[in-house]
């Protein structure tokens, strides 16, 4: 799985596939995205190279832990998140979005009454255990 931000300037590839994958319905995401959700593959970190140059926004999730949110230094394109040892990449990015497939929806209790799938996806009012 490859991909990369707006201008090019920041590219990825995933060497193997995603731990699991999905729609994340929190607040940090849809202010981060602009949208009711966010399309998120989690990766182990070691499985995705990274070139380019990224800046990054810090933030304390809901959850209590930190949220490092990498972007694009050049045209800001939101392309992580990440964690102590994963990534999130962000589907939208996928040079391929036929990839990205869908498992689970999170968050749902801050789902907007708006941003329903038409997918059948596991669903949880947070994160599931």
């Amino acid at each position: 799985m490859k991909g990369g931000c707006l201008c090019g300037a920041v590219r990825y590839e995933a060497k193997r596939p995603p731990l699991y994958s999905g729609f994340c319905h929190c607040r940090d995401c849809q202010r981060a995205t602009g949208t009711g959700h966010c399309c998120y593959m989690i990766f182990s970190r070691e499985d995705v190279d990274v070139t380019g140059e990224l800046r990054a926004y810090e933030k304390l999730a809901e959850n209590g832990n930190v949220t490092v949110r990498p972007f694009c230094h050049t045209c800001g394109s939101q392309i992580f998140s990440s964690g102590a040892d994963r990534w999130t990449i962000y589907a939208g990015t996928l040079d391929d979005m036929s990839l990205f497939e869908p498992t689970n929806a999170v968050f749902t209790r801050s789902r907007p009454l708006w941003d329903r799938s038409a997918l059948d996806l596991d669903e949880y009012e947070t994160l599931p255990e």
